[in-house]
């Protein structure tokens, strides 16, 4: 796709397809602009590059599904006079394979290096999250405060969205299209932009740079011939801030009476002083009806914006303050399962140590020290996956949980948790911890089973006295079905400097008795394997 009009693009690495994908076309269905991990920072242009500068474009599958596959996009510029290079944006991609009218299955591909495993196995995760999007808008909407401060507003500094609302008309030429017929989708995301620098300008009256782009998708294709009449208006305007919508419809002015809508984006746009600092925008007076639906969604999309700093200071480091039952939802859940995904598929585990079957790796990298422990239990793999994510029945093996509290059953898959552990040596208060618990279940075959777990802070479970609040970064169990009735469980922990000294009784189960530890955990399953035939139906 294209950066924006105006720009010569240098395709500087071919995109890399499986060799069956090559021989069949693909419907472009747009790029997810979701952050791009590990950094987590969203998708964005940091810094444009200007005419005479060199364009690098990469791009490679990262994961095949059954007729979808990701593509991650990579862009960044070199200005050849200074021989600075700098990153402009990056993009995830879905396209769908397709035979005339019908789908085709595709072949998986397989990754090799440890970069395409994390990628492998975060796809997953990313295509759950993009197939929730509209849900989880709906969710925002419904369940949290979207702040609506119209009435408190100075209605003289407000600018009705109509004044912001701009209409082209584009006809598609043989340039503008493949060896298809089919318009070319960075020329659409081109157009898209024109139209949409139009209307965020009428709001400003200044000239706007664009910051983001929530998603473009496509909803069909346009051939040569087609006239595509380009809808755009300001959706909402923040502080600093402010969100477009654009639509395309496509008509045939001989042969259709309607138009087809083929795709859609949210586009957000800045206004940059002269020390290139966001300026102060004028308030939107949306319209009433479908108005005021776009302004509050707007508002949704922009809370899901803020929430990817969320992801950026877990990946950091740091605590996440007030964040709220719908953040967690949107936004921690998928760092939850990724990070531990990452965690992993890393390939430089050493073994440590071997007890009856029971294996202890670890992995120093950075300021973190890992740890992960496996073994095989004759257990069925479904049977394990549902034991070990019910938190409440962990005090029942593990003698680091001395309680725990169903703090909100976020969704069906995520649950957050208040788990207090004992009392430790040299310690004159236990320790206590708010727990997110994330479980999948496998996208492909070959896909393990996952509970993924780390702390969030909540306004509602605040530290006490009577405690000592802790903190599990990264934590988690994978299931992998090794034959009928036997399971390989495998449990990780990633944990910095400053909680080692408490890594040998913390509430993730991670001690130096791992092997007692672990064989309460064998035993568990064992026990009370044959409870779960009702729920075994219903995954």
């Amino acid at each position: 796709p294209a950066v924006g009009p105006g720009l010569v693009l240098a395709l500087s690495h071919p995109v890399s397809l499986d060799p069956q994908l090559r021989e069949r076309p693909c419907k472009y269905l747009g790029p997810l602009f979701l952050p791009s991990l590990p950094s987590g920072r969203p998708t964005s242009c940091f810094s444009l590059p200007s005419v005479g500068q060199v364009v690098n474009i990469k791009a490679k599958v990262n994961r095949a599904f059954n007729s979808s596959m990701e593509v991650g996009i990579q862009v960044a510029s070199e200005d050849l006079c200074s021989e600075k290079q700098w990153t402009v944006c990056k993009a995830l991609a879905t396209f769908v394979a397709h035979r005339e009218l019908s789908k085709v299955k595709l072949k998986q591909i397989t990754p090799r290096t440890e970069e395409e495993k994390m990628e492998h196995s975060v796809a997953a995760e990313r295509r759950r999250m993009r197939l929730l999007y509209a849900d989880t808008i709906k969710d925002l909407l419904a369940n949290c405060a979207i702040q609506d401060d119209l009435e408190s507003r100075d209605c003289s500094c407000m600018v009705p969205a109509e004044k912001t609302r701009v209409e082209s008309v584009e006809l598609v030429l043989p340039p503008h299209a493949n060896h298809q017929g089919n318009t070319f989708g960075g020329q659409i995301m081109a157009w898209m932009e024109n139209v949409a620098t139009i209307a965020a300008s009428r709001l400003c009256r200044a000239h706007p740079t664009l910051k983001a782009i929530e998603m473009f998708h496509f909803r069909g294709p346009s051939q040569v011939g087609d006239r595509l009449v380009l809808k755009a208006i300001v959706n909402n305007a923040f502080k600093h801030s402010m969100e477009v919508g654009v639509c395309v419809e496509a008509y045939r002015q001989e042969a259709e009476t309607h138009r087809r809508h083929i795709n859609s984006a949210f586009m957000t746009f800045v206004v940059l002083d002269a020390d290139d600092q966001p300026r102060t925008l004028p308030w939107i007076q949306p319209q009433p009806g479908d108005g005021e639906r776009r302004y509050r969604e707007a508002s949704a999309r922009k809370k899901i914006r803020l929430d990817r700093r969320v992801w950026v200071g877990w990946w950091e480091g740091t605590r996440v303050q007030g964040s709220s039952v719908c953040s967690v939802q949107v936004c921690l859940s998928y760092n939850n399962v990724s990070s531990l995904k990452m965690l992993v598929a890393k390939d430089n585990w050493v073994l440590s140590s071997e007890v009856n079957q029971v294996r202890l790796y670890t992995l120093e990298e950075d300021k973190f020290l890992s740890f992960h422990m496996e073994m095989s239990v004759h257990v069925d793999t479904t049977q394990a996956f549902l034991l070990l994510s019910d938190l409440l029945r962990r005090p029942e093996w593990d003698k680091h949980y001395r309680s725990v509290e169903l703090v909100q059953q976020v969704d069906e898959d995520d649950a957050i948790y208040h788990v207090i552990s004992p009392v430790l040596s040299g310690d004159t208060k236990p320790q206590d911890f708010v727990i997110l618990a994330s479980r999948r279940k496998p996208c492909d075959n070959g896909d393990p089973y996952v509970i993924a777990m780390r702390s969030v802070t909540l306004p509602t479970h605040p530290e006490t006295p009577a405690y000592r609040r802790g903190e599990t970064l990264c934590s988690g169990f994978c299931f992998w079905r090794e034959g009928d009735q036997l399971t390989k469980v495998s449990y990780y922990n990633q944990a910095t400097p400053g909680f080692l000294n408490y890594v040998t009784t913390n509430v993730a189960g991670l001690s130096s008795e791992f092997y007692t530890t672990f064989k309460a955990c064998e035993q568990f399953l064992l026990d009370n394997r044959s409870d779960l035939a009702p729920s075994l139906q219903t995954l």
